[in-house]
């Protein structure tokens, strides 16, 4: 079968390669209908690697560059392994990419995102949701609601992902919102704050189609900051106080920056950006203001629920989709799509048949 498998930093091919095994107990085999290009692949494309194990194998799976990428998946059941009694061939569904050791703290409290060995779909597991199928665990797995179509199920993994960072944020009707970044991970939490009912969210952006992306996805105002001085429009927007949660969804140095600075005083400051390097907040400034910031890494846990809230009519997956491409335009259309025509998209679906 054809994937795209990561060789290193700006070299992802797409190959021939061995078709799974049929899936062991406790696994499904998932025939992928679409797969999301993630602001992470990009990561690690240009800069990695980052999350995929390069020197030697990942201690909880075995596996090692090269490998297959991809996790933002909707696709089929096509078998189904021994023991497993939620799914059945046939059925539709989506993936949560974590696989945790299932011993340690975090797993056994059921938060297994920060499993000391951690490893994900598409960089340390033993198939990747560019490609025609793959094995998962059956707990990775989430039936799929029949409201809810292939493409716009594929959405579901970065979405649950901004579900969680603006509930971890704690946005409620009485918070000003302010989301740095209006590309796929920004425009969903703009949406997420949006269901949750906050009192105003305000999207930060530079690039005239997520400019109108956001309007389109409900923002009350969208800051650019190559025309206007963000702080003091963040000052107009909320009474000279500054915004209640600042989420920051760029993951560029001076977007972070800027996230702290427009946070207000005892203001909350979720971090969903990935950051090929580390980068510097104003401390003295946190210090002083007594900032709360935290990070918040995946949907784990909030799938059901997130499947759920994109039944909402505010959910604009339409907005978000900008192209559908063939597996083999993976790097041409839609890499270069996405580092290089920033006006022209927002999500791009990649078809891995």
């Amino acid at each position: 079968m054809k994937a795209a498998v990561w060789h290193g930093q700006r070299d992802v091919r797409i190959e021939r390669v061995a078709e799974p095994p049929e899936p062991p107990p406790g696994q499904v085999q998932v025939k992928v209908a679409w797969c999301g290009i993630c602001g992470t692949d990009l990561h690690e494309y240009t800069g990695g690697p980052l999350y995929i194990p390069l020197e030697r194998p990942h201690s909880l799976t075995g596996v090692q560059a090269p490998v297959i990428i991809g996790h933002e998946m909707s696709g089929e059941v096509i078998a189904v392994g021994e023991g497993v009694q939620n799914f059945s061939v046939g059925d539709r569904v989506v993936a949560c990419p974590i696989v945790g050791c299932q011993a340690c703290r975090w797993c056994r409290s059921a938060s297994m995102a920060q499993c000391d060995r951690v490893a994900f779909l598409g960089t340390s597991w033993t198939g990747g949701a560019l490609s025609e199928r793959l094995n998962l665990n059956a707990y990775q797995c989430f039936h799929l609601t029949d409201s809810i179509g292939d493409e716009i199920g594929a959405l579901v993994e970065p979405f649950s992902a901004a579900v969680r960072a603006v509930a971890q944020s704690g946005a409620s009707a009485q918070d000003n919102v302010a989301i740095i970044g209006a590309g796929p991970i920004g425009l969903m939490a703009l949406m997420a704050a949006r269901i949750r009912g906050a009192k105003r969210v305000v999207a930060i952006e530079v690039a005239e189609r997520r400019i109108e992306a956001a309007r389109l996805c409900g923002a009350d105002a969208v800051i650019d900051p190559s025309r206007e001085d963000p702080e003091k429009r963040a000052m107009d927007l909320t009474n000279g106080e500054g915004f209640d949660v600042v989420i920051e969804c760029a993951g560029l140095p001076a977007t972070i920056l800027m996230a702290g600075r427009l946070t207000r005083t005892r203001g909350r400051l979720v971090i969903m950006g990935v950051f090929e390097k580390p980068a510097a907040l104003d401390l003295t400034d946190i210090v002083f203001r007594e900032k709360i910031v935290s990070g918040s890494m995946s949907g784990y846990g909030m799938y059901e629920e997130t499947i759920q809230i994109m039944t909402d009519p505010r959910f604009r997956g339409d907005v978000l989709i900008t192209d559908r491409i063939a597996l083999d335009d993976l790097v041409g259309k839609g890499y270069h799509g996405l580092l290089n025509e920033k006006d022209q998209h927002v999500k791009i679906l990649v078809r891995p048949e």
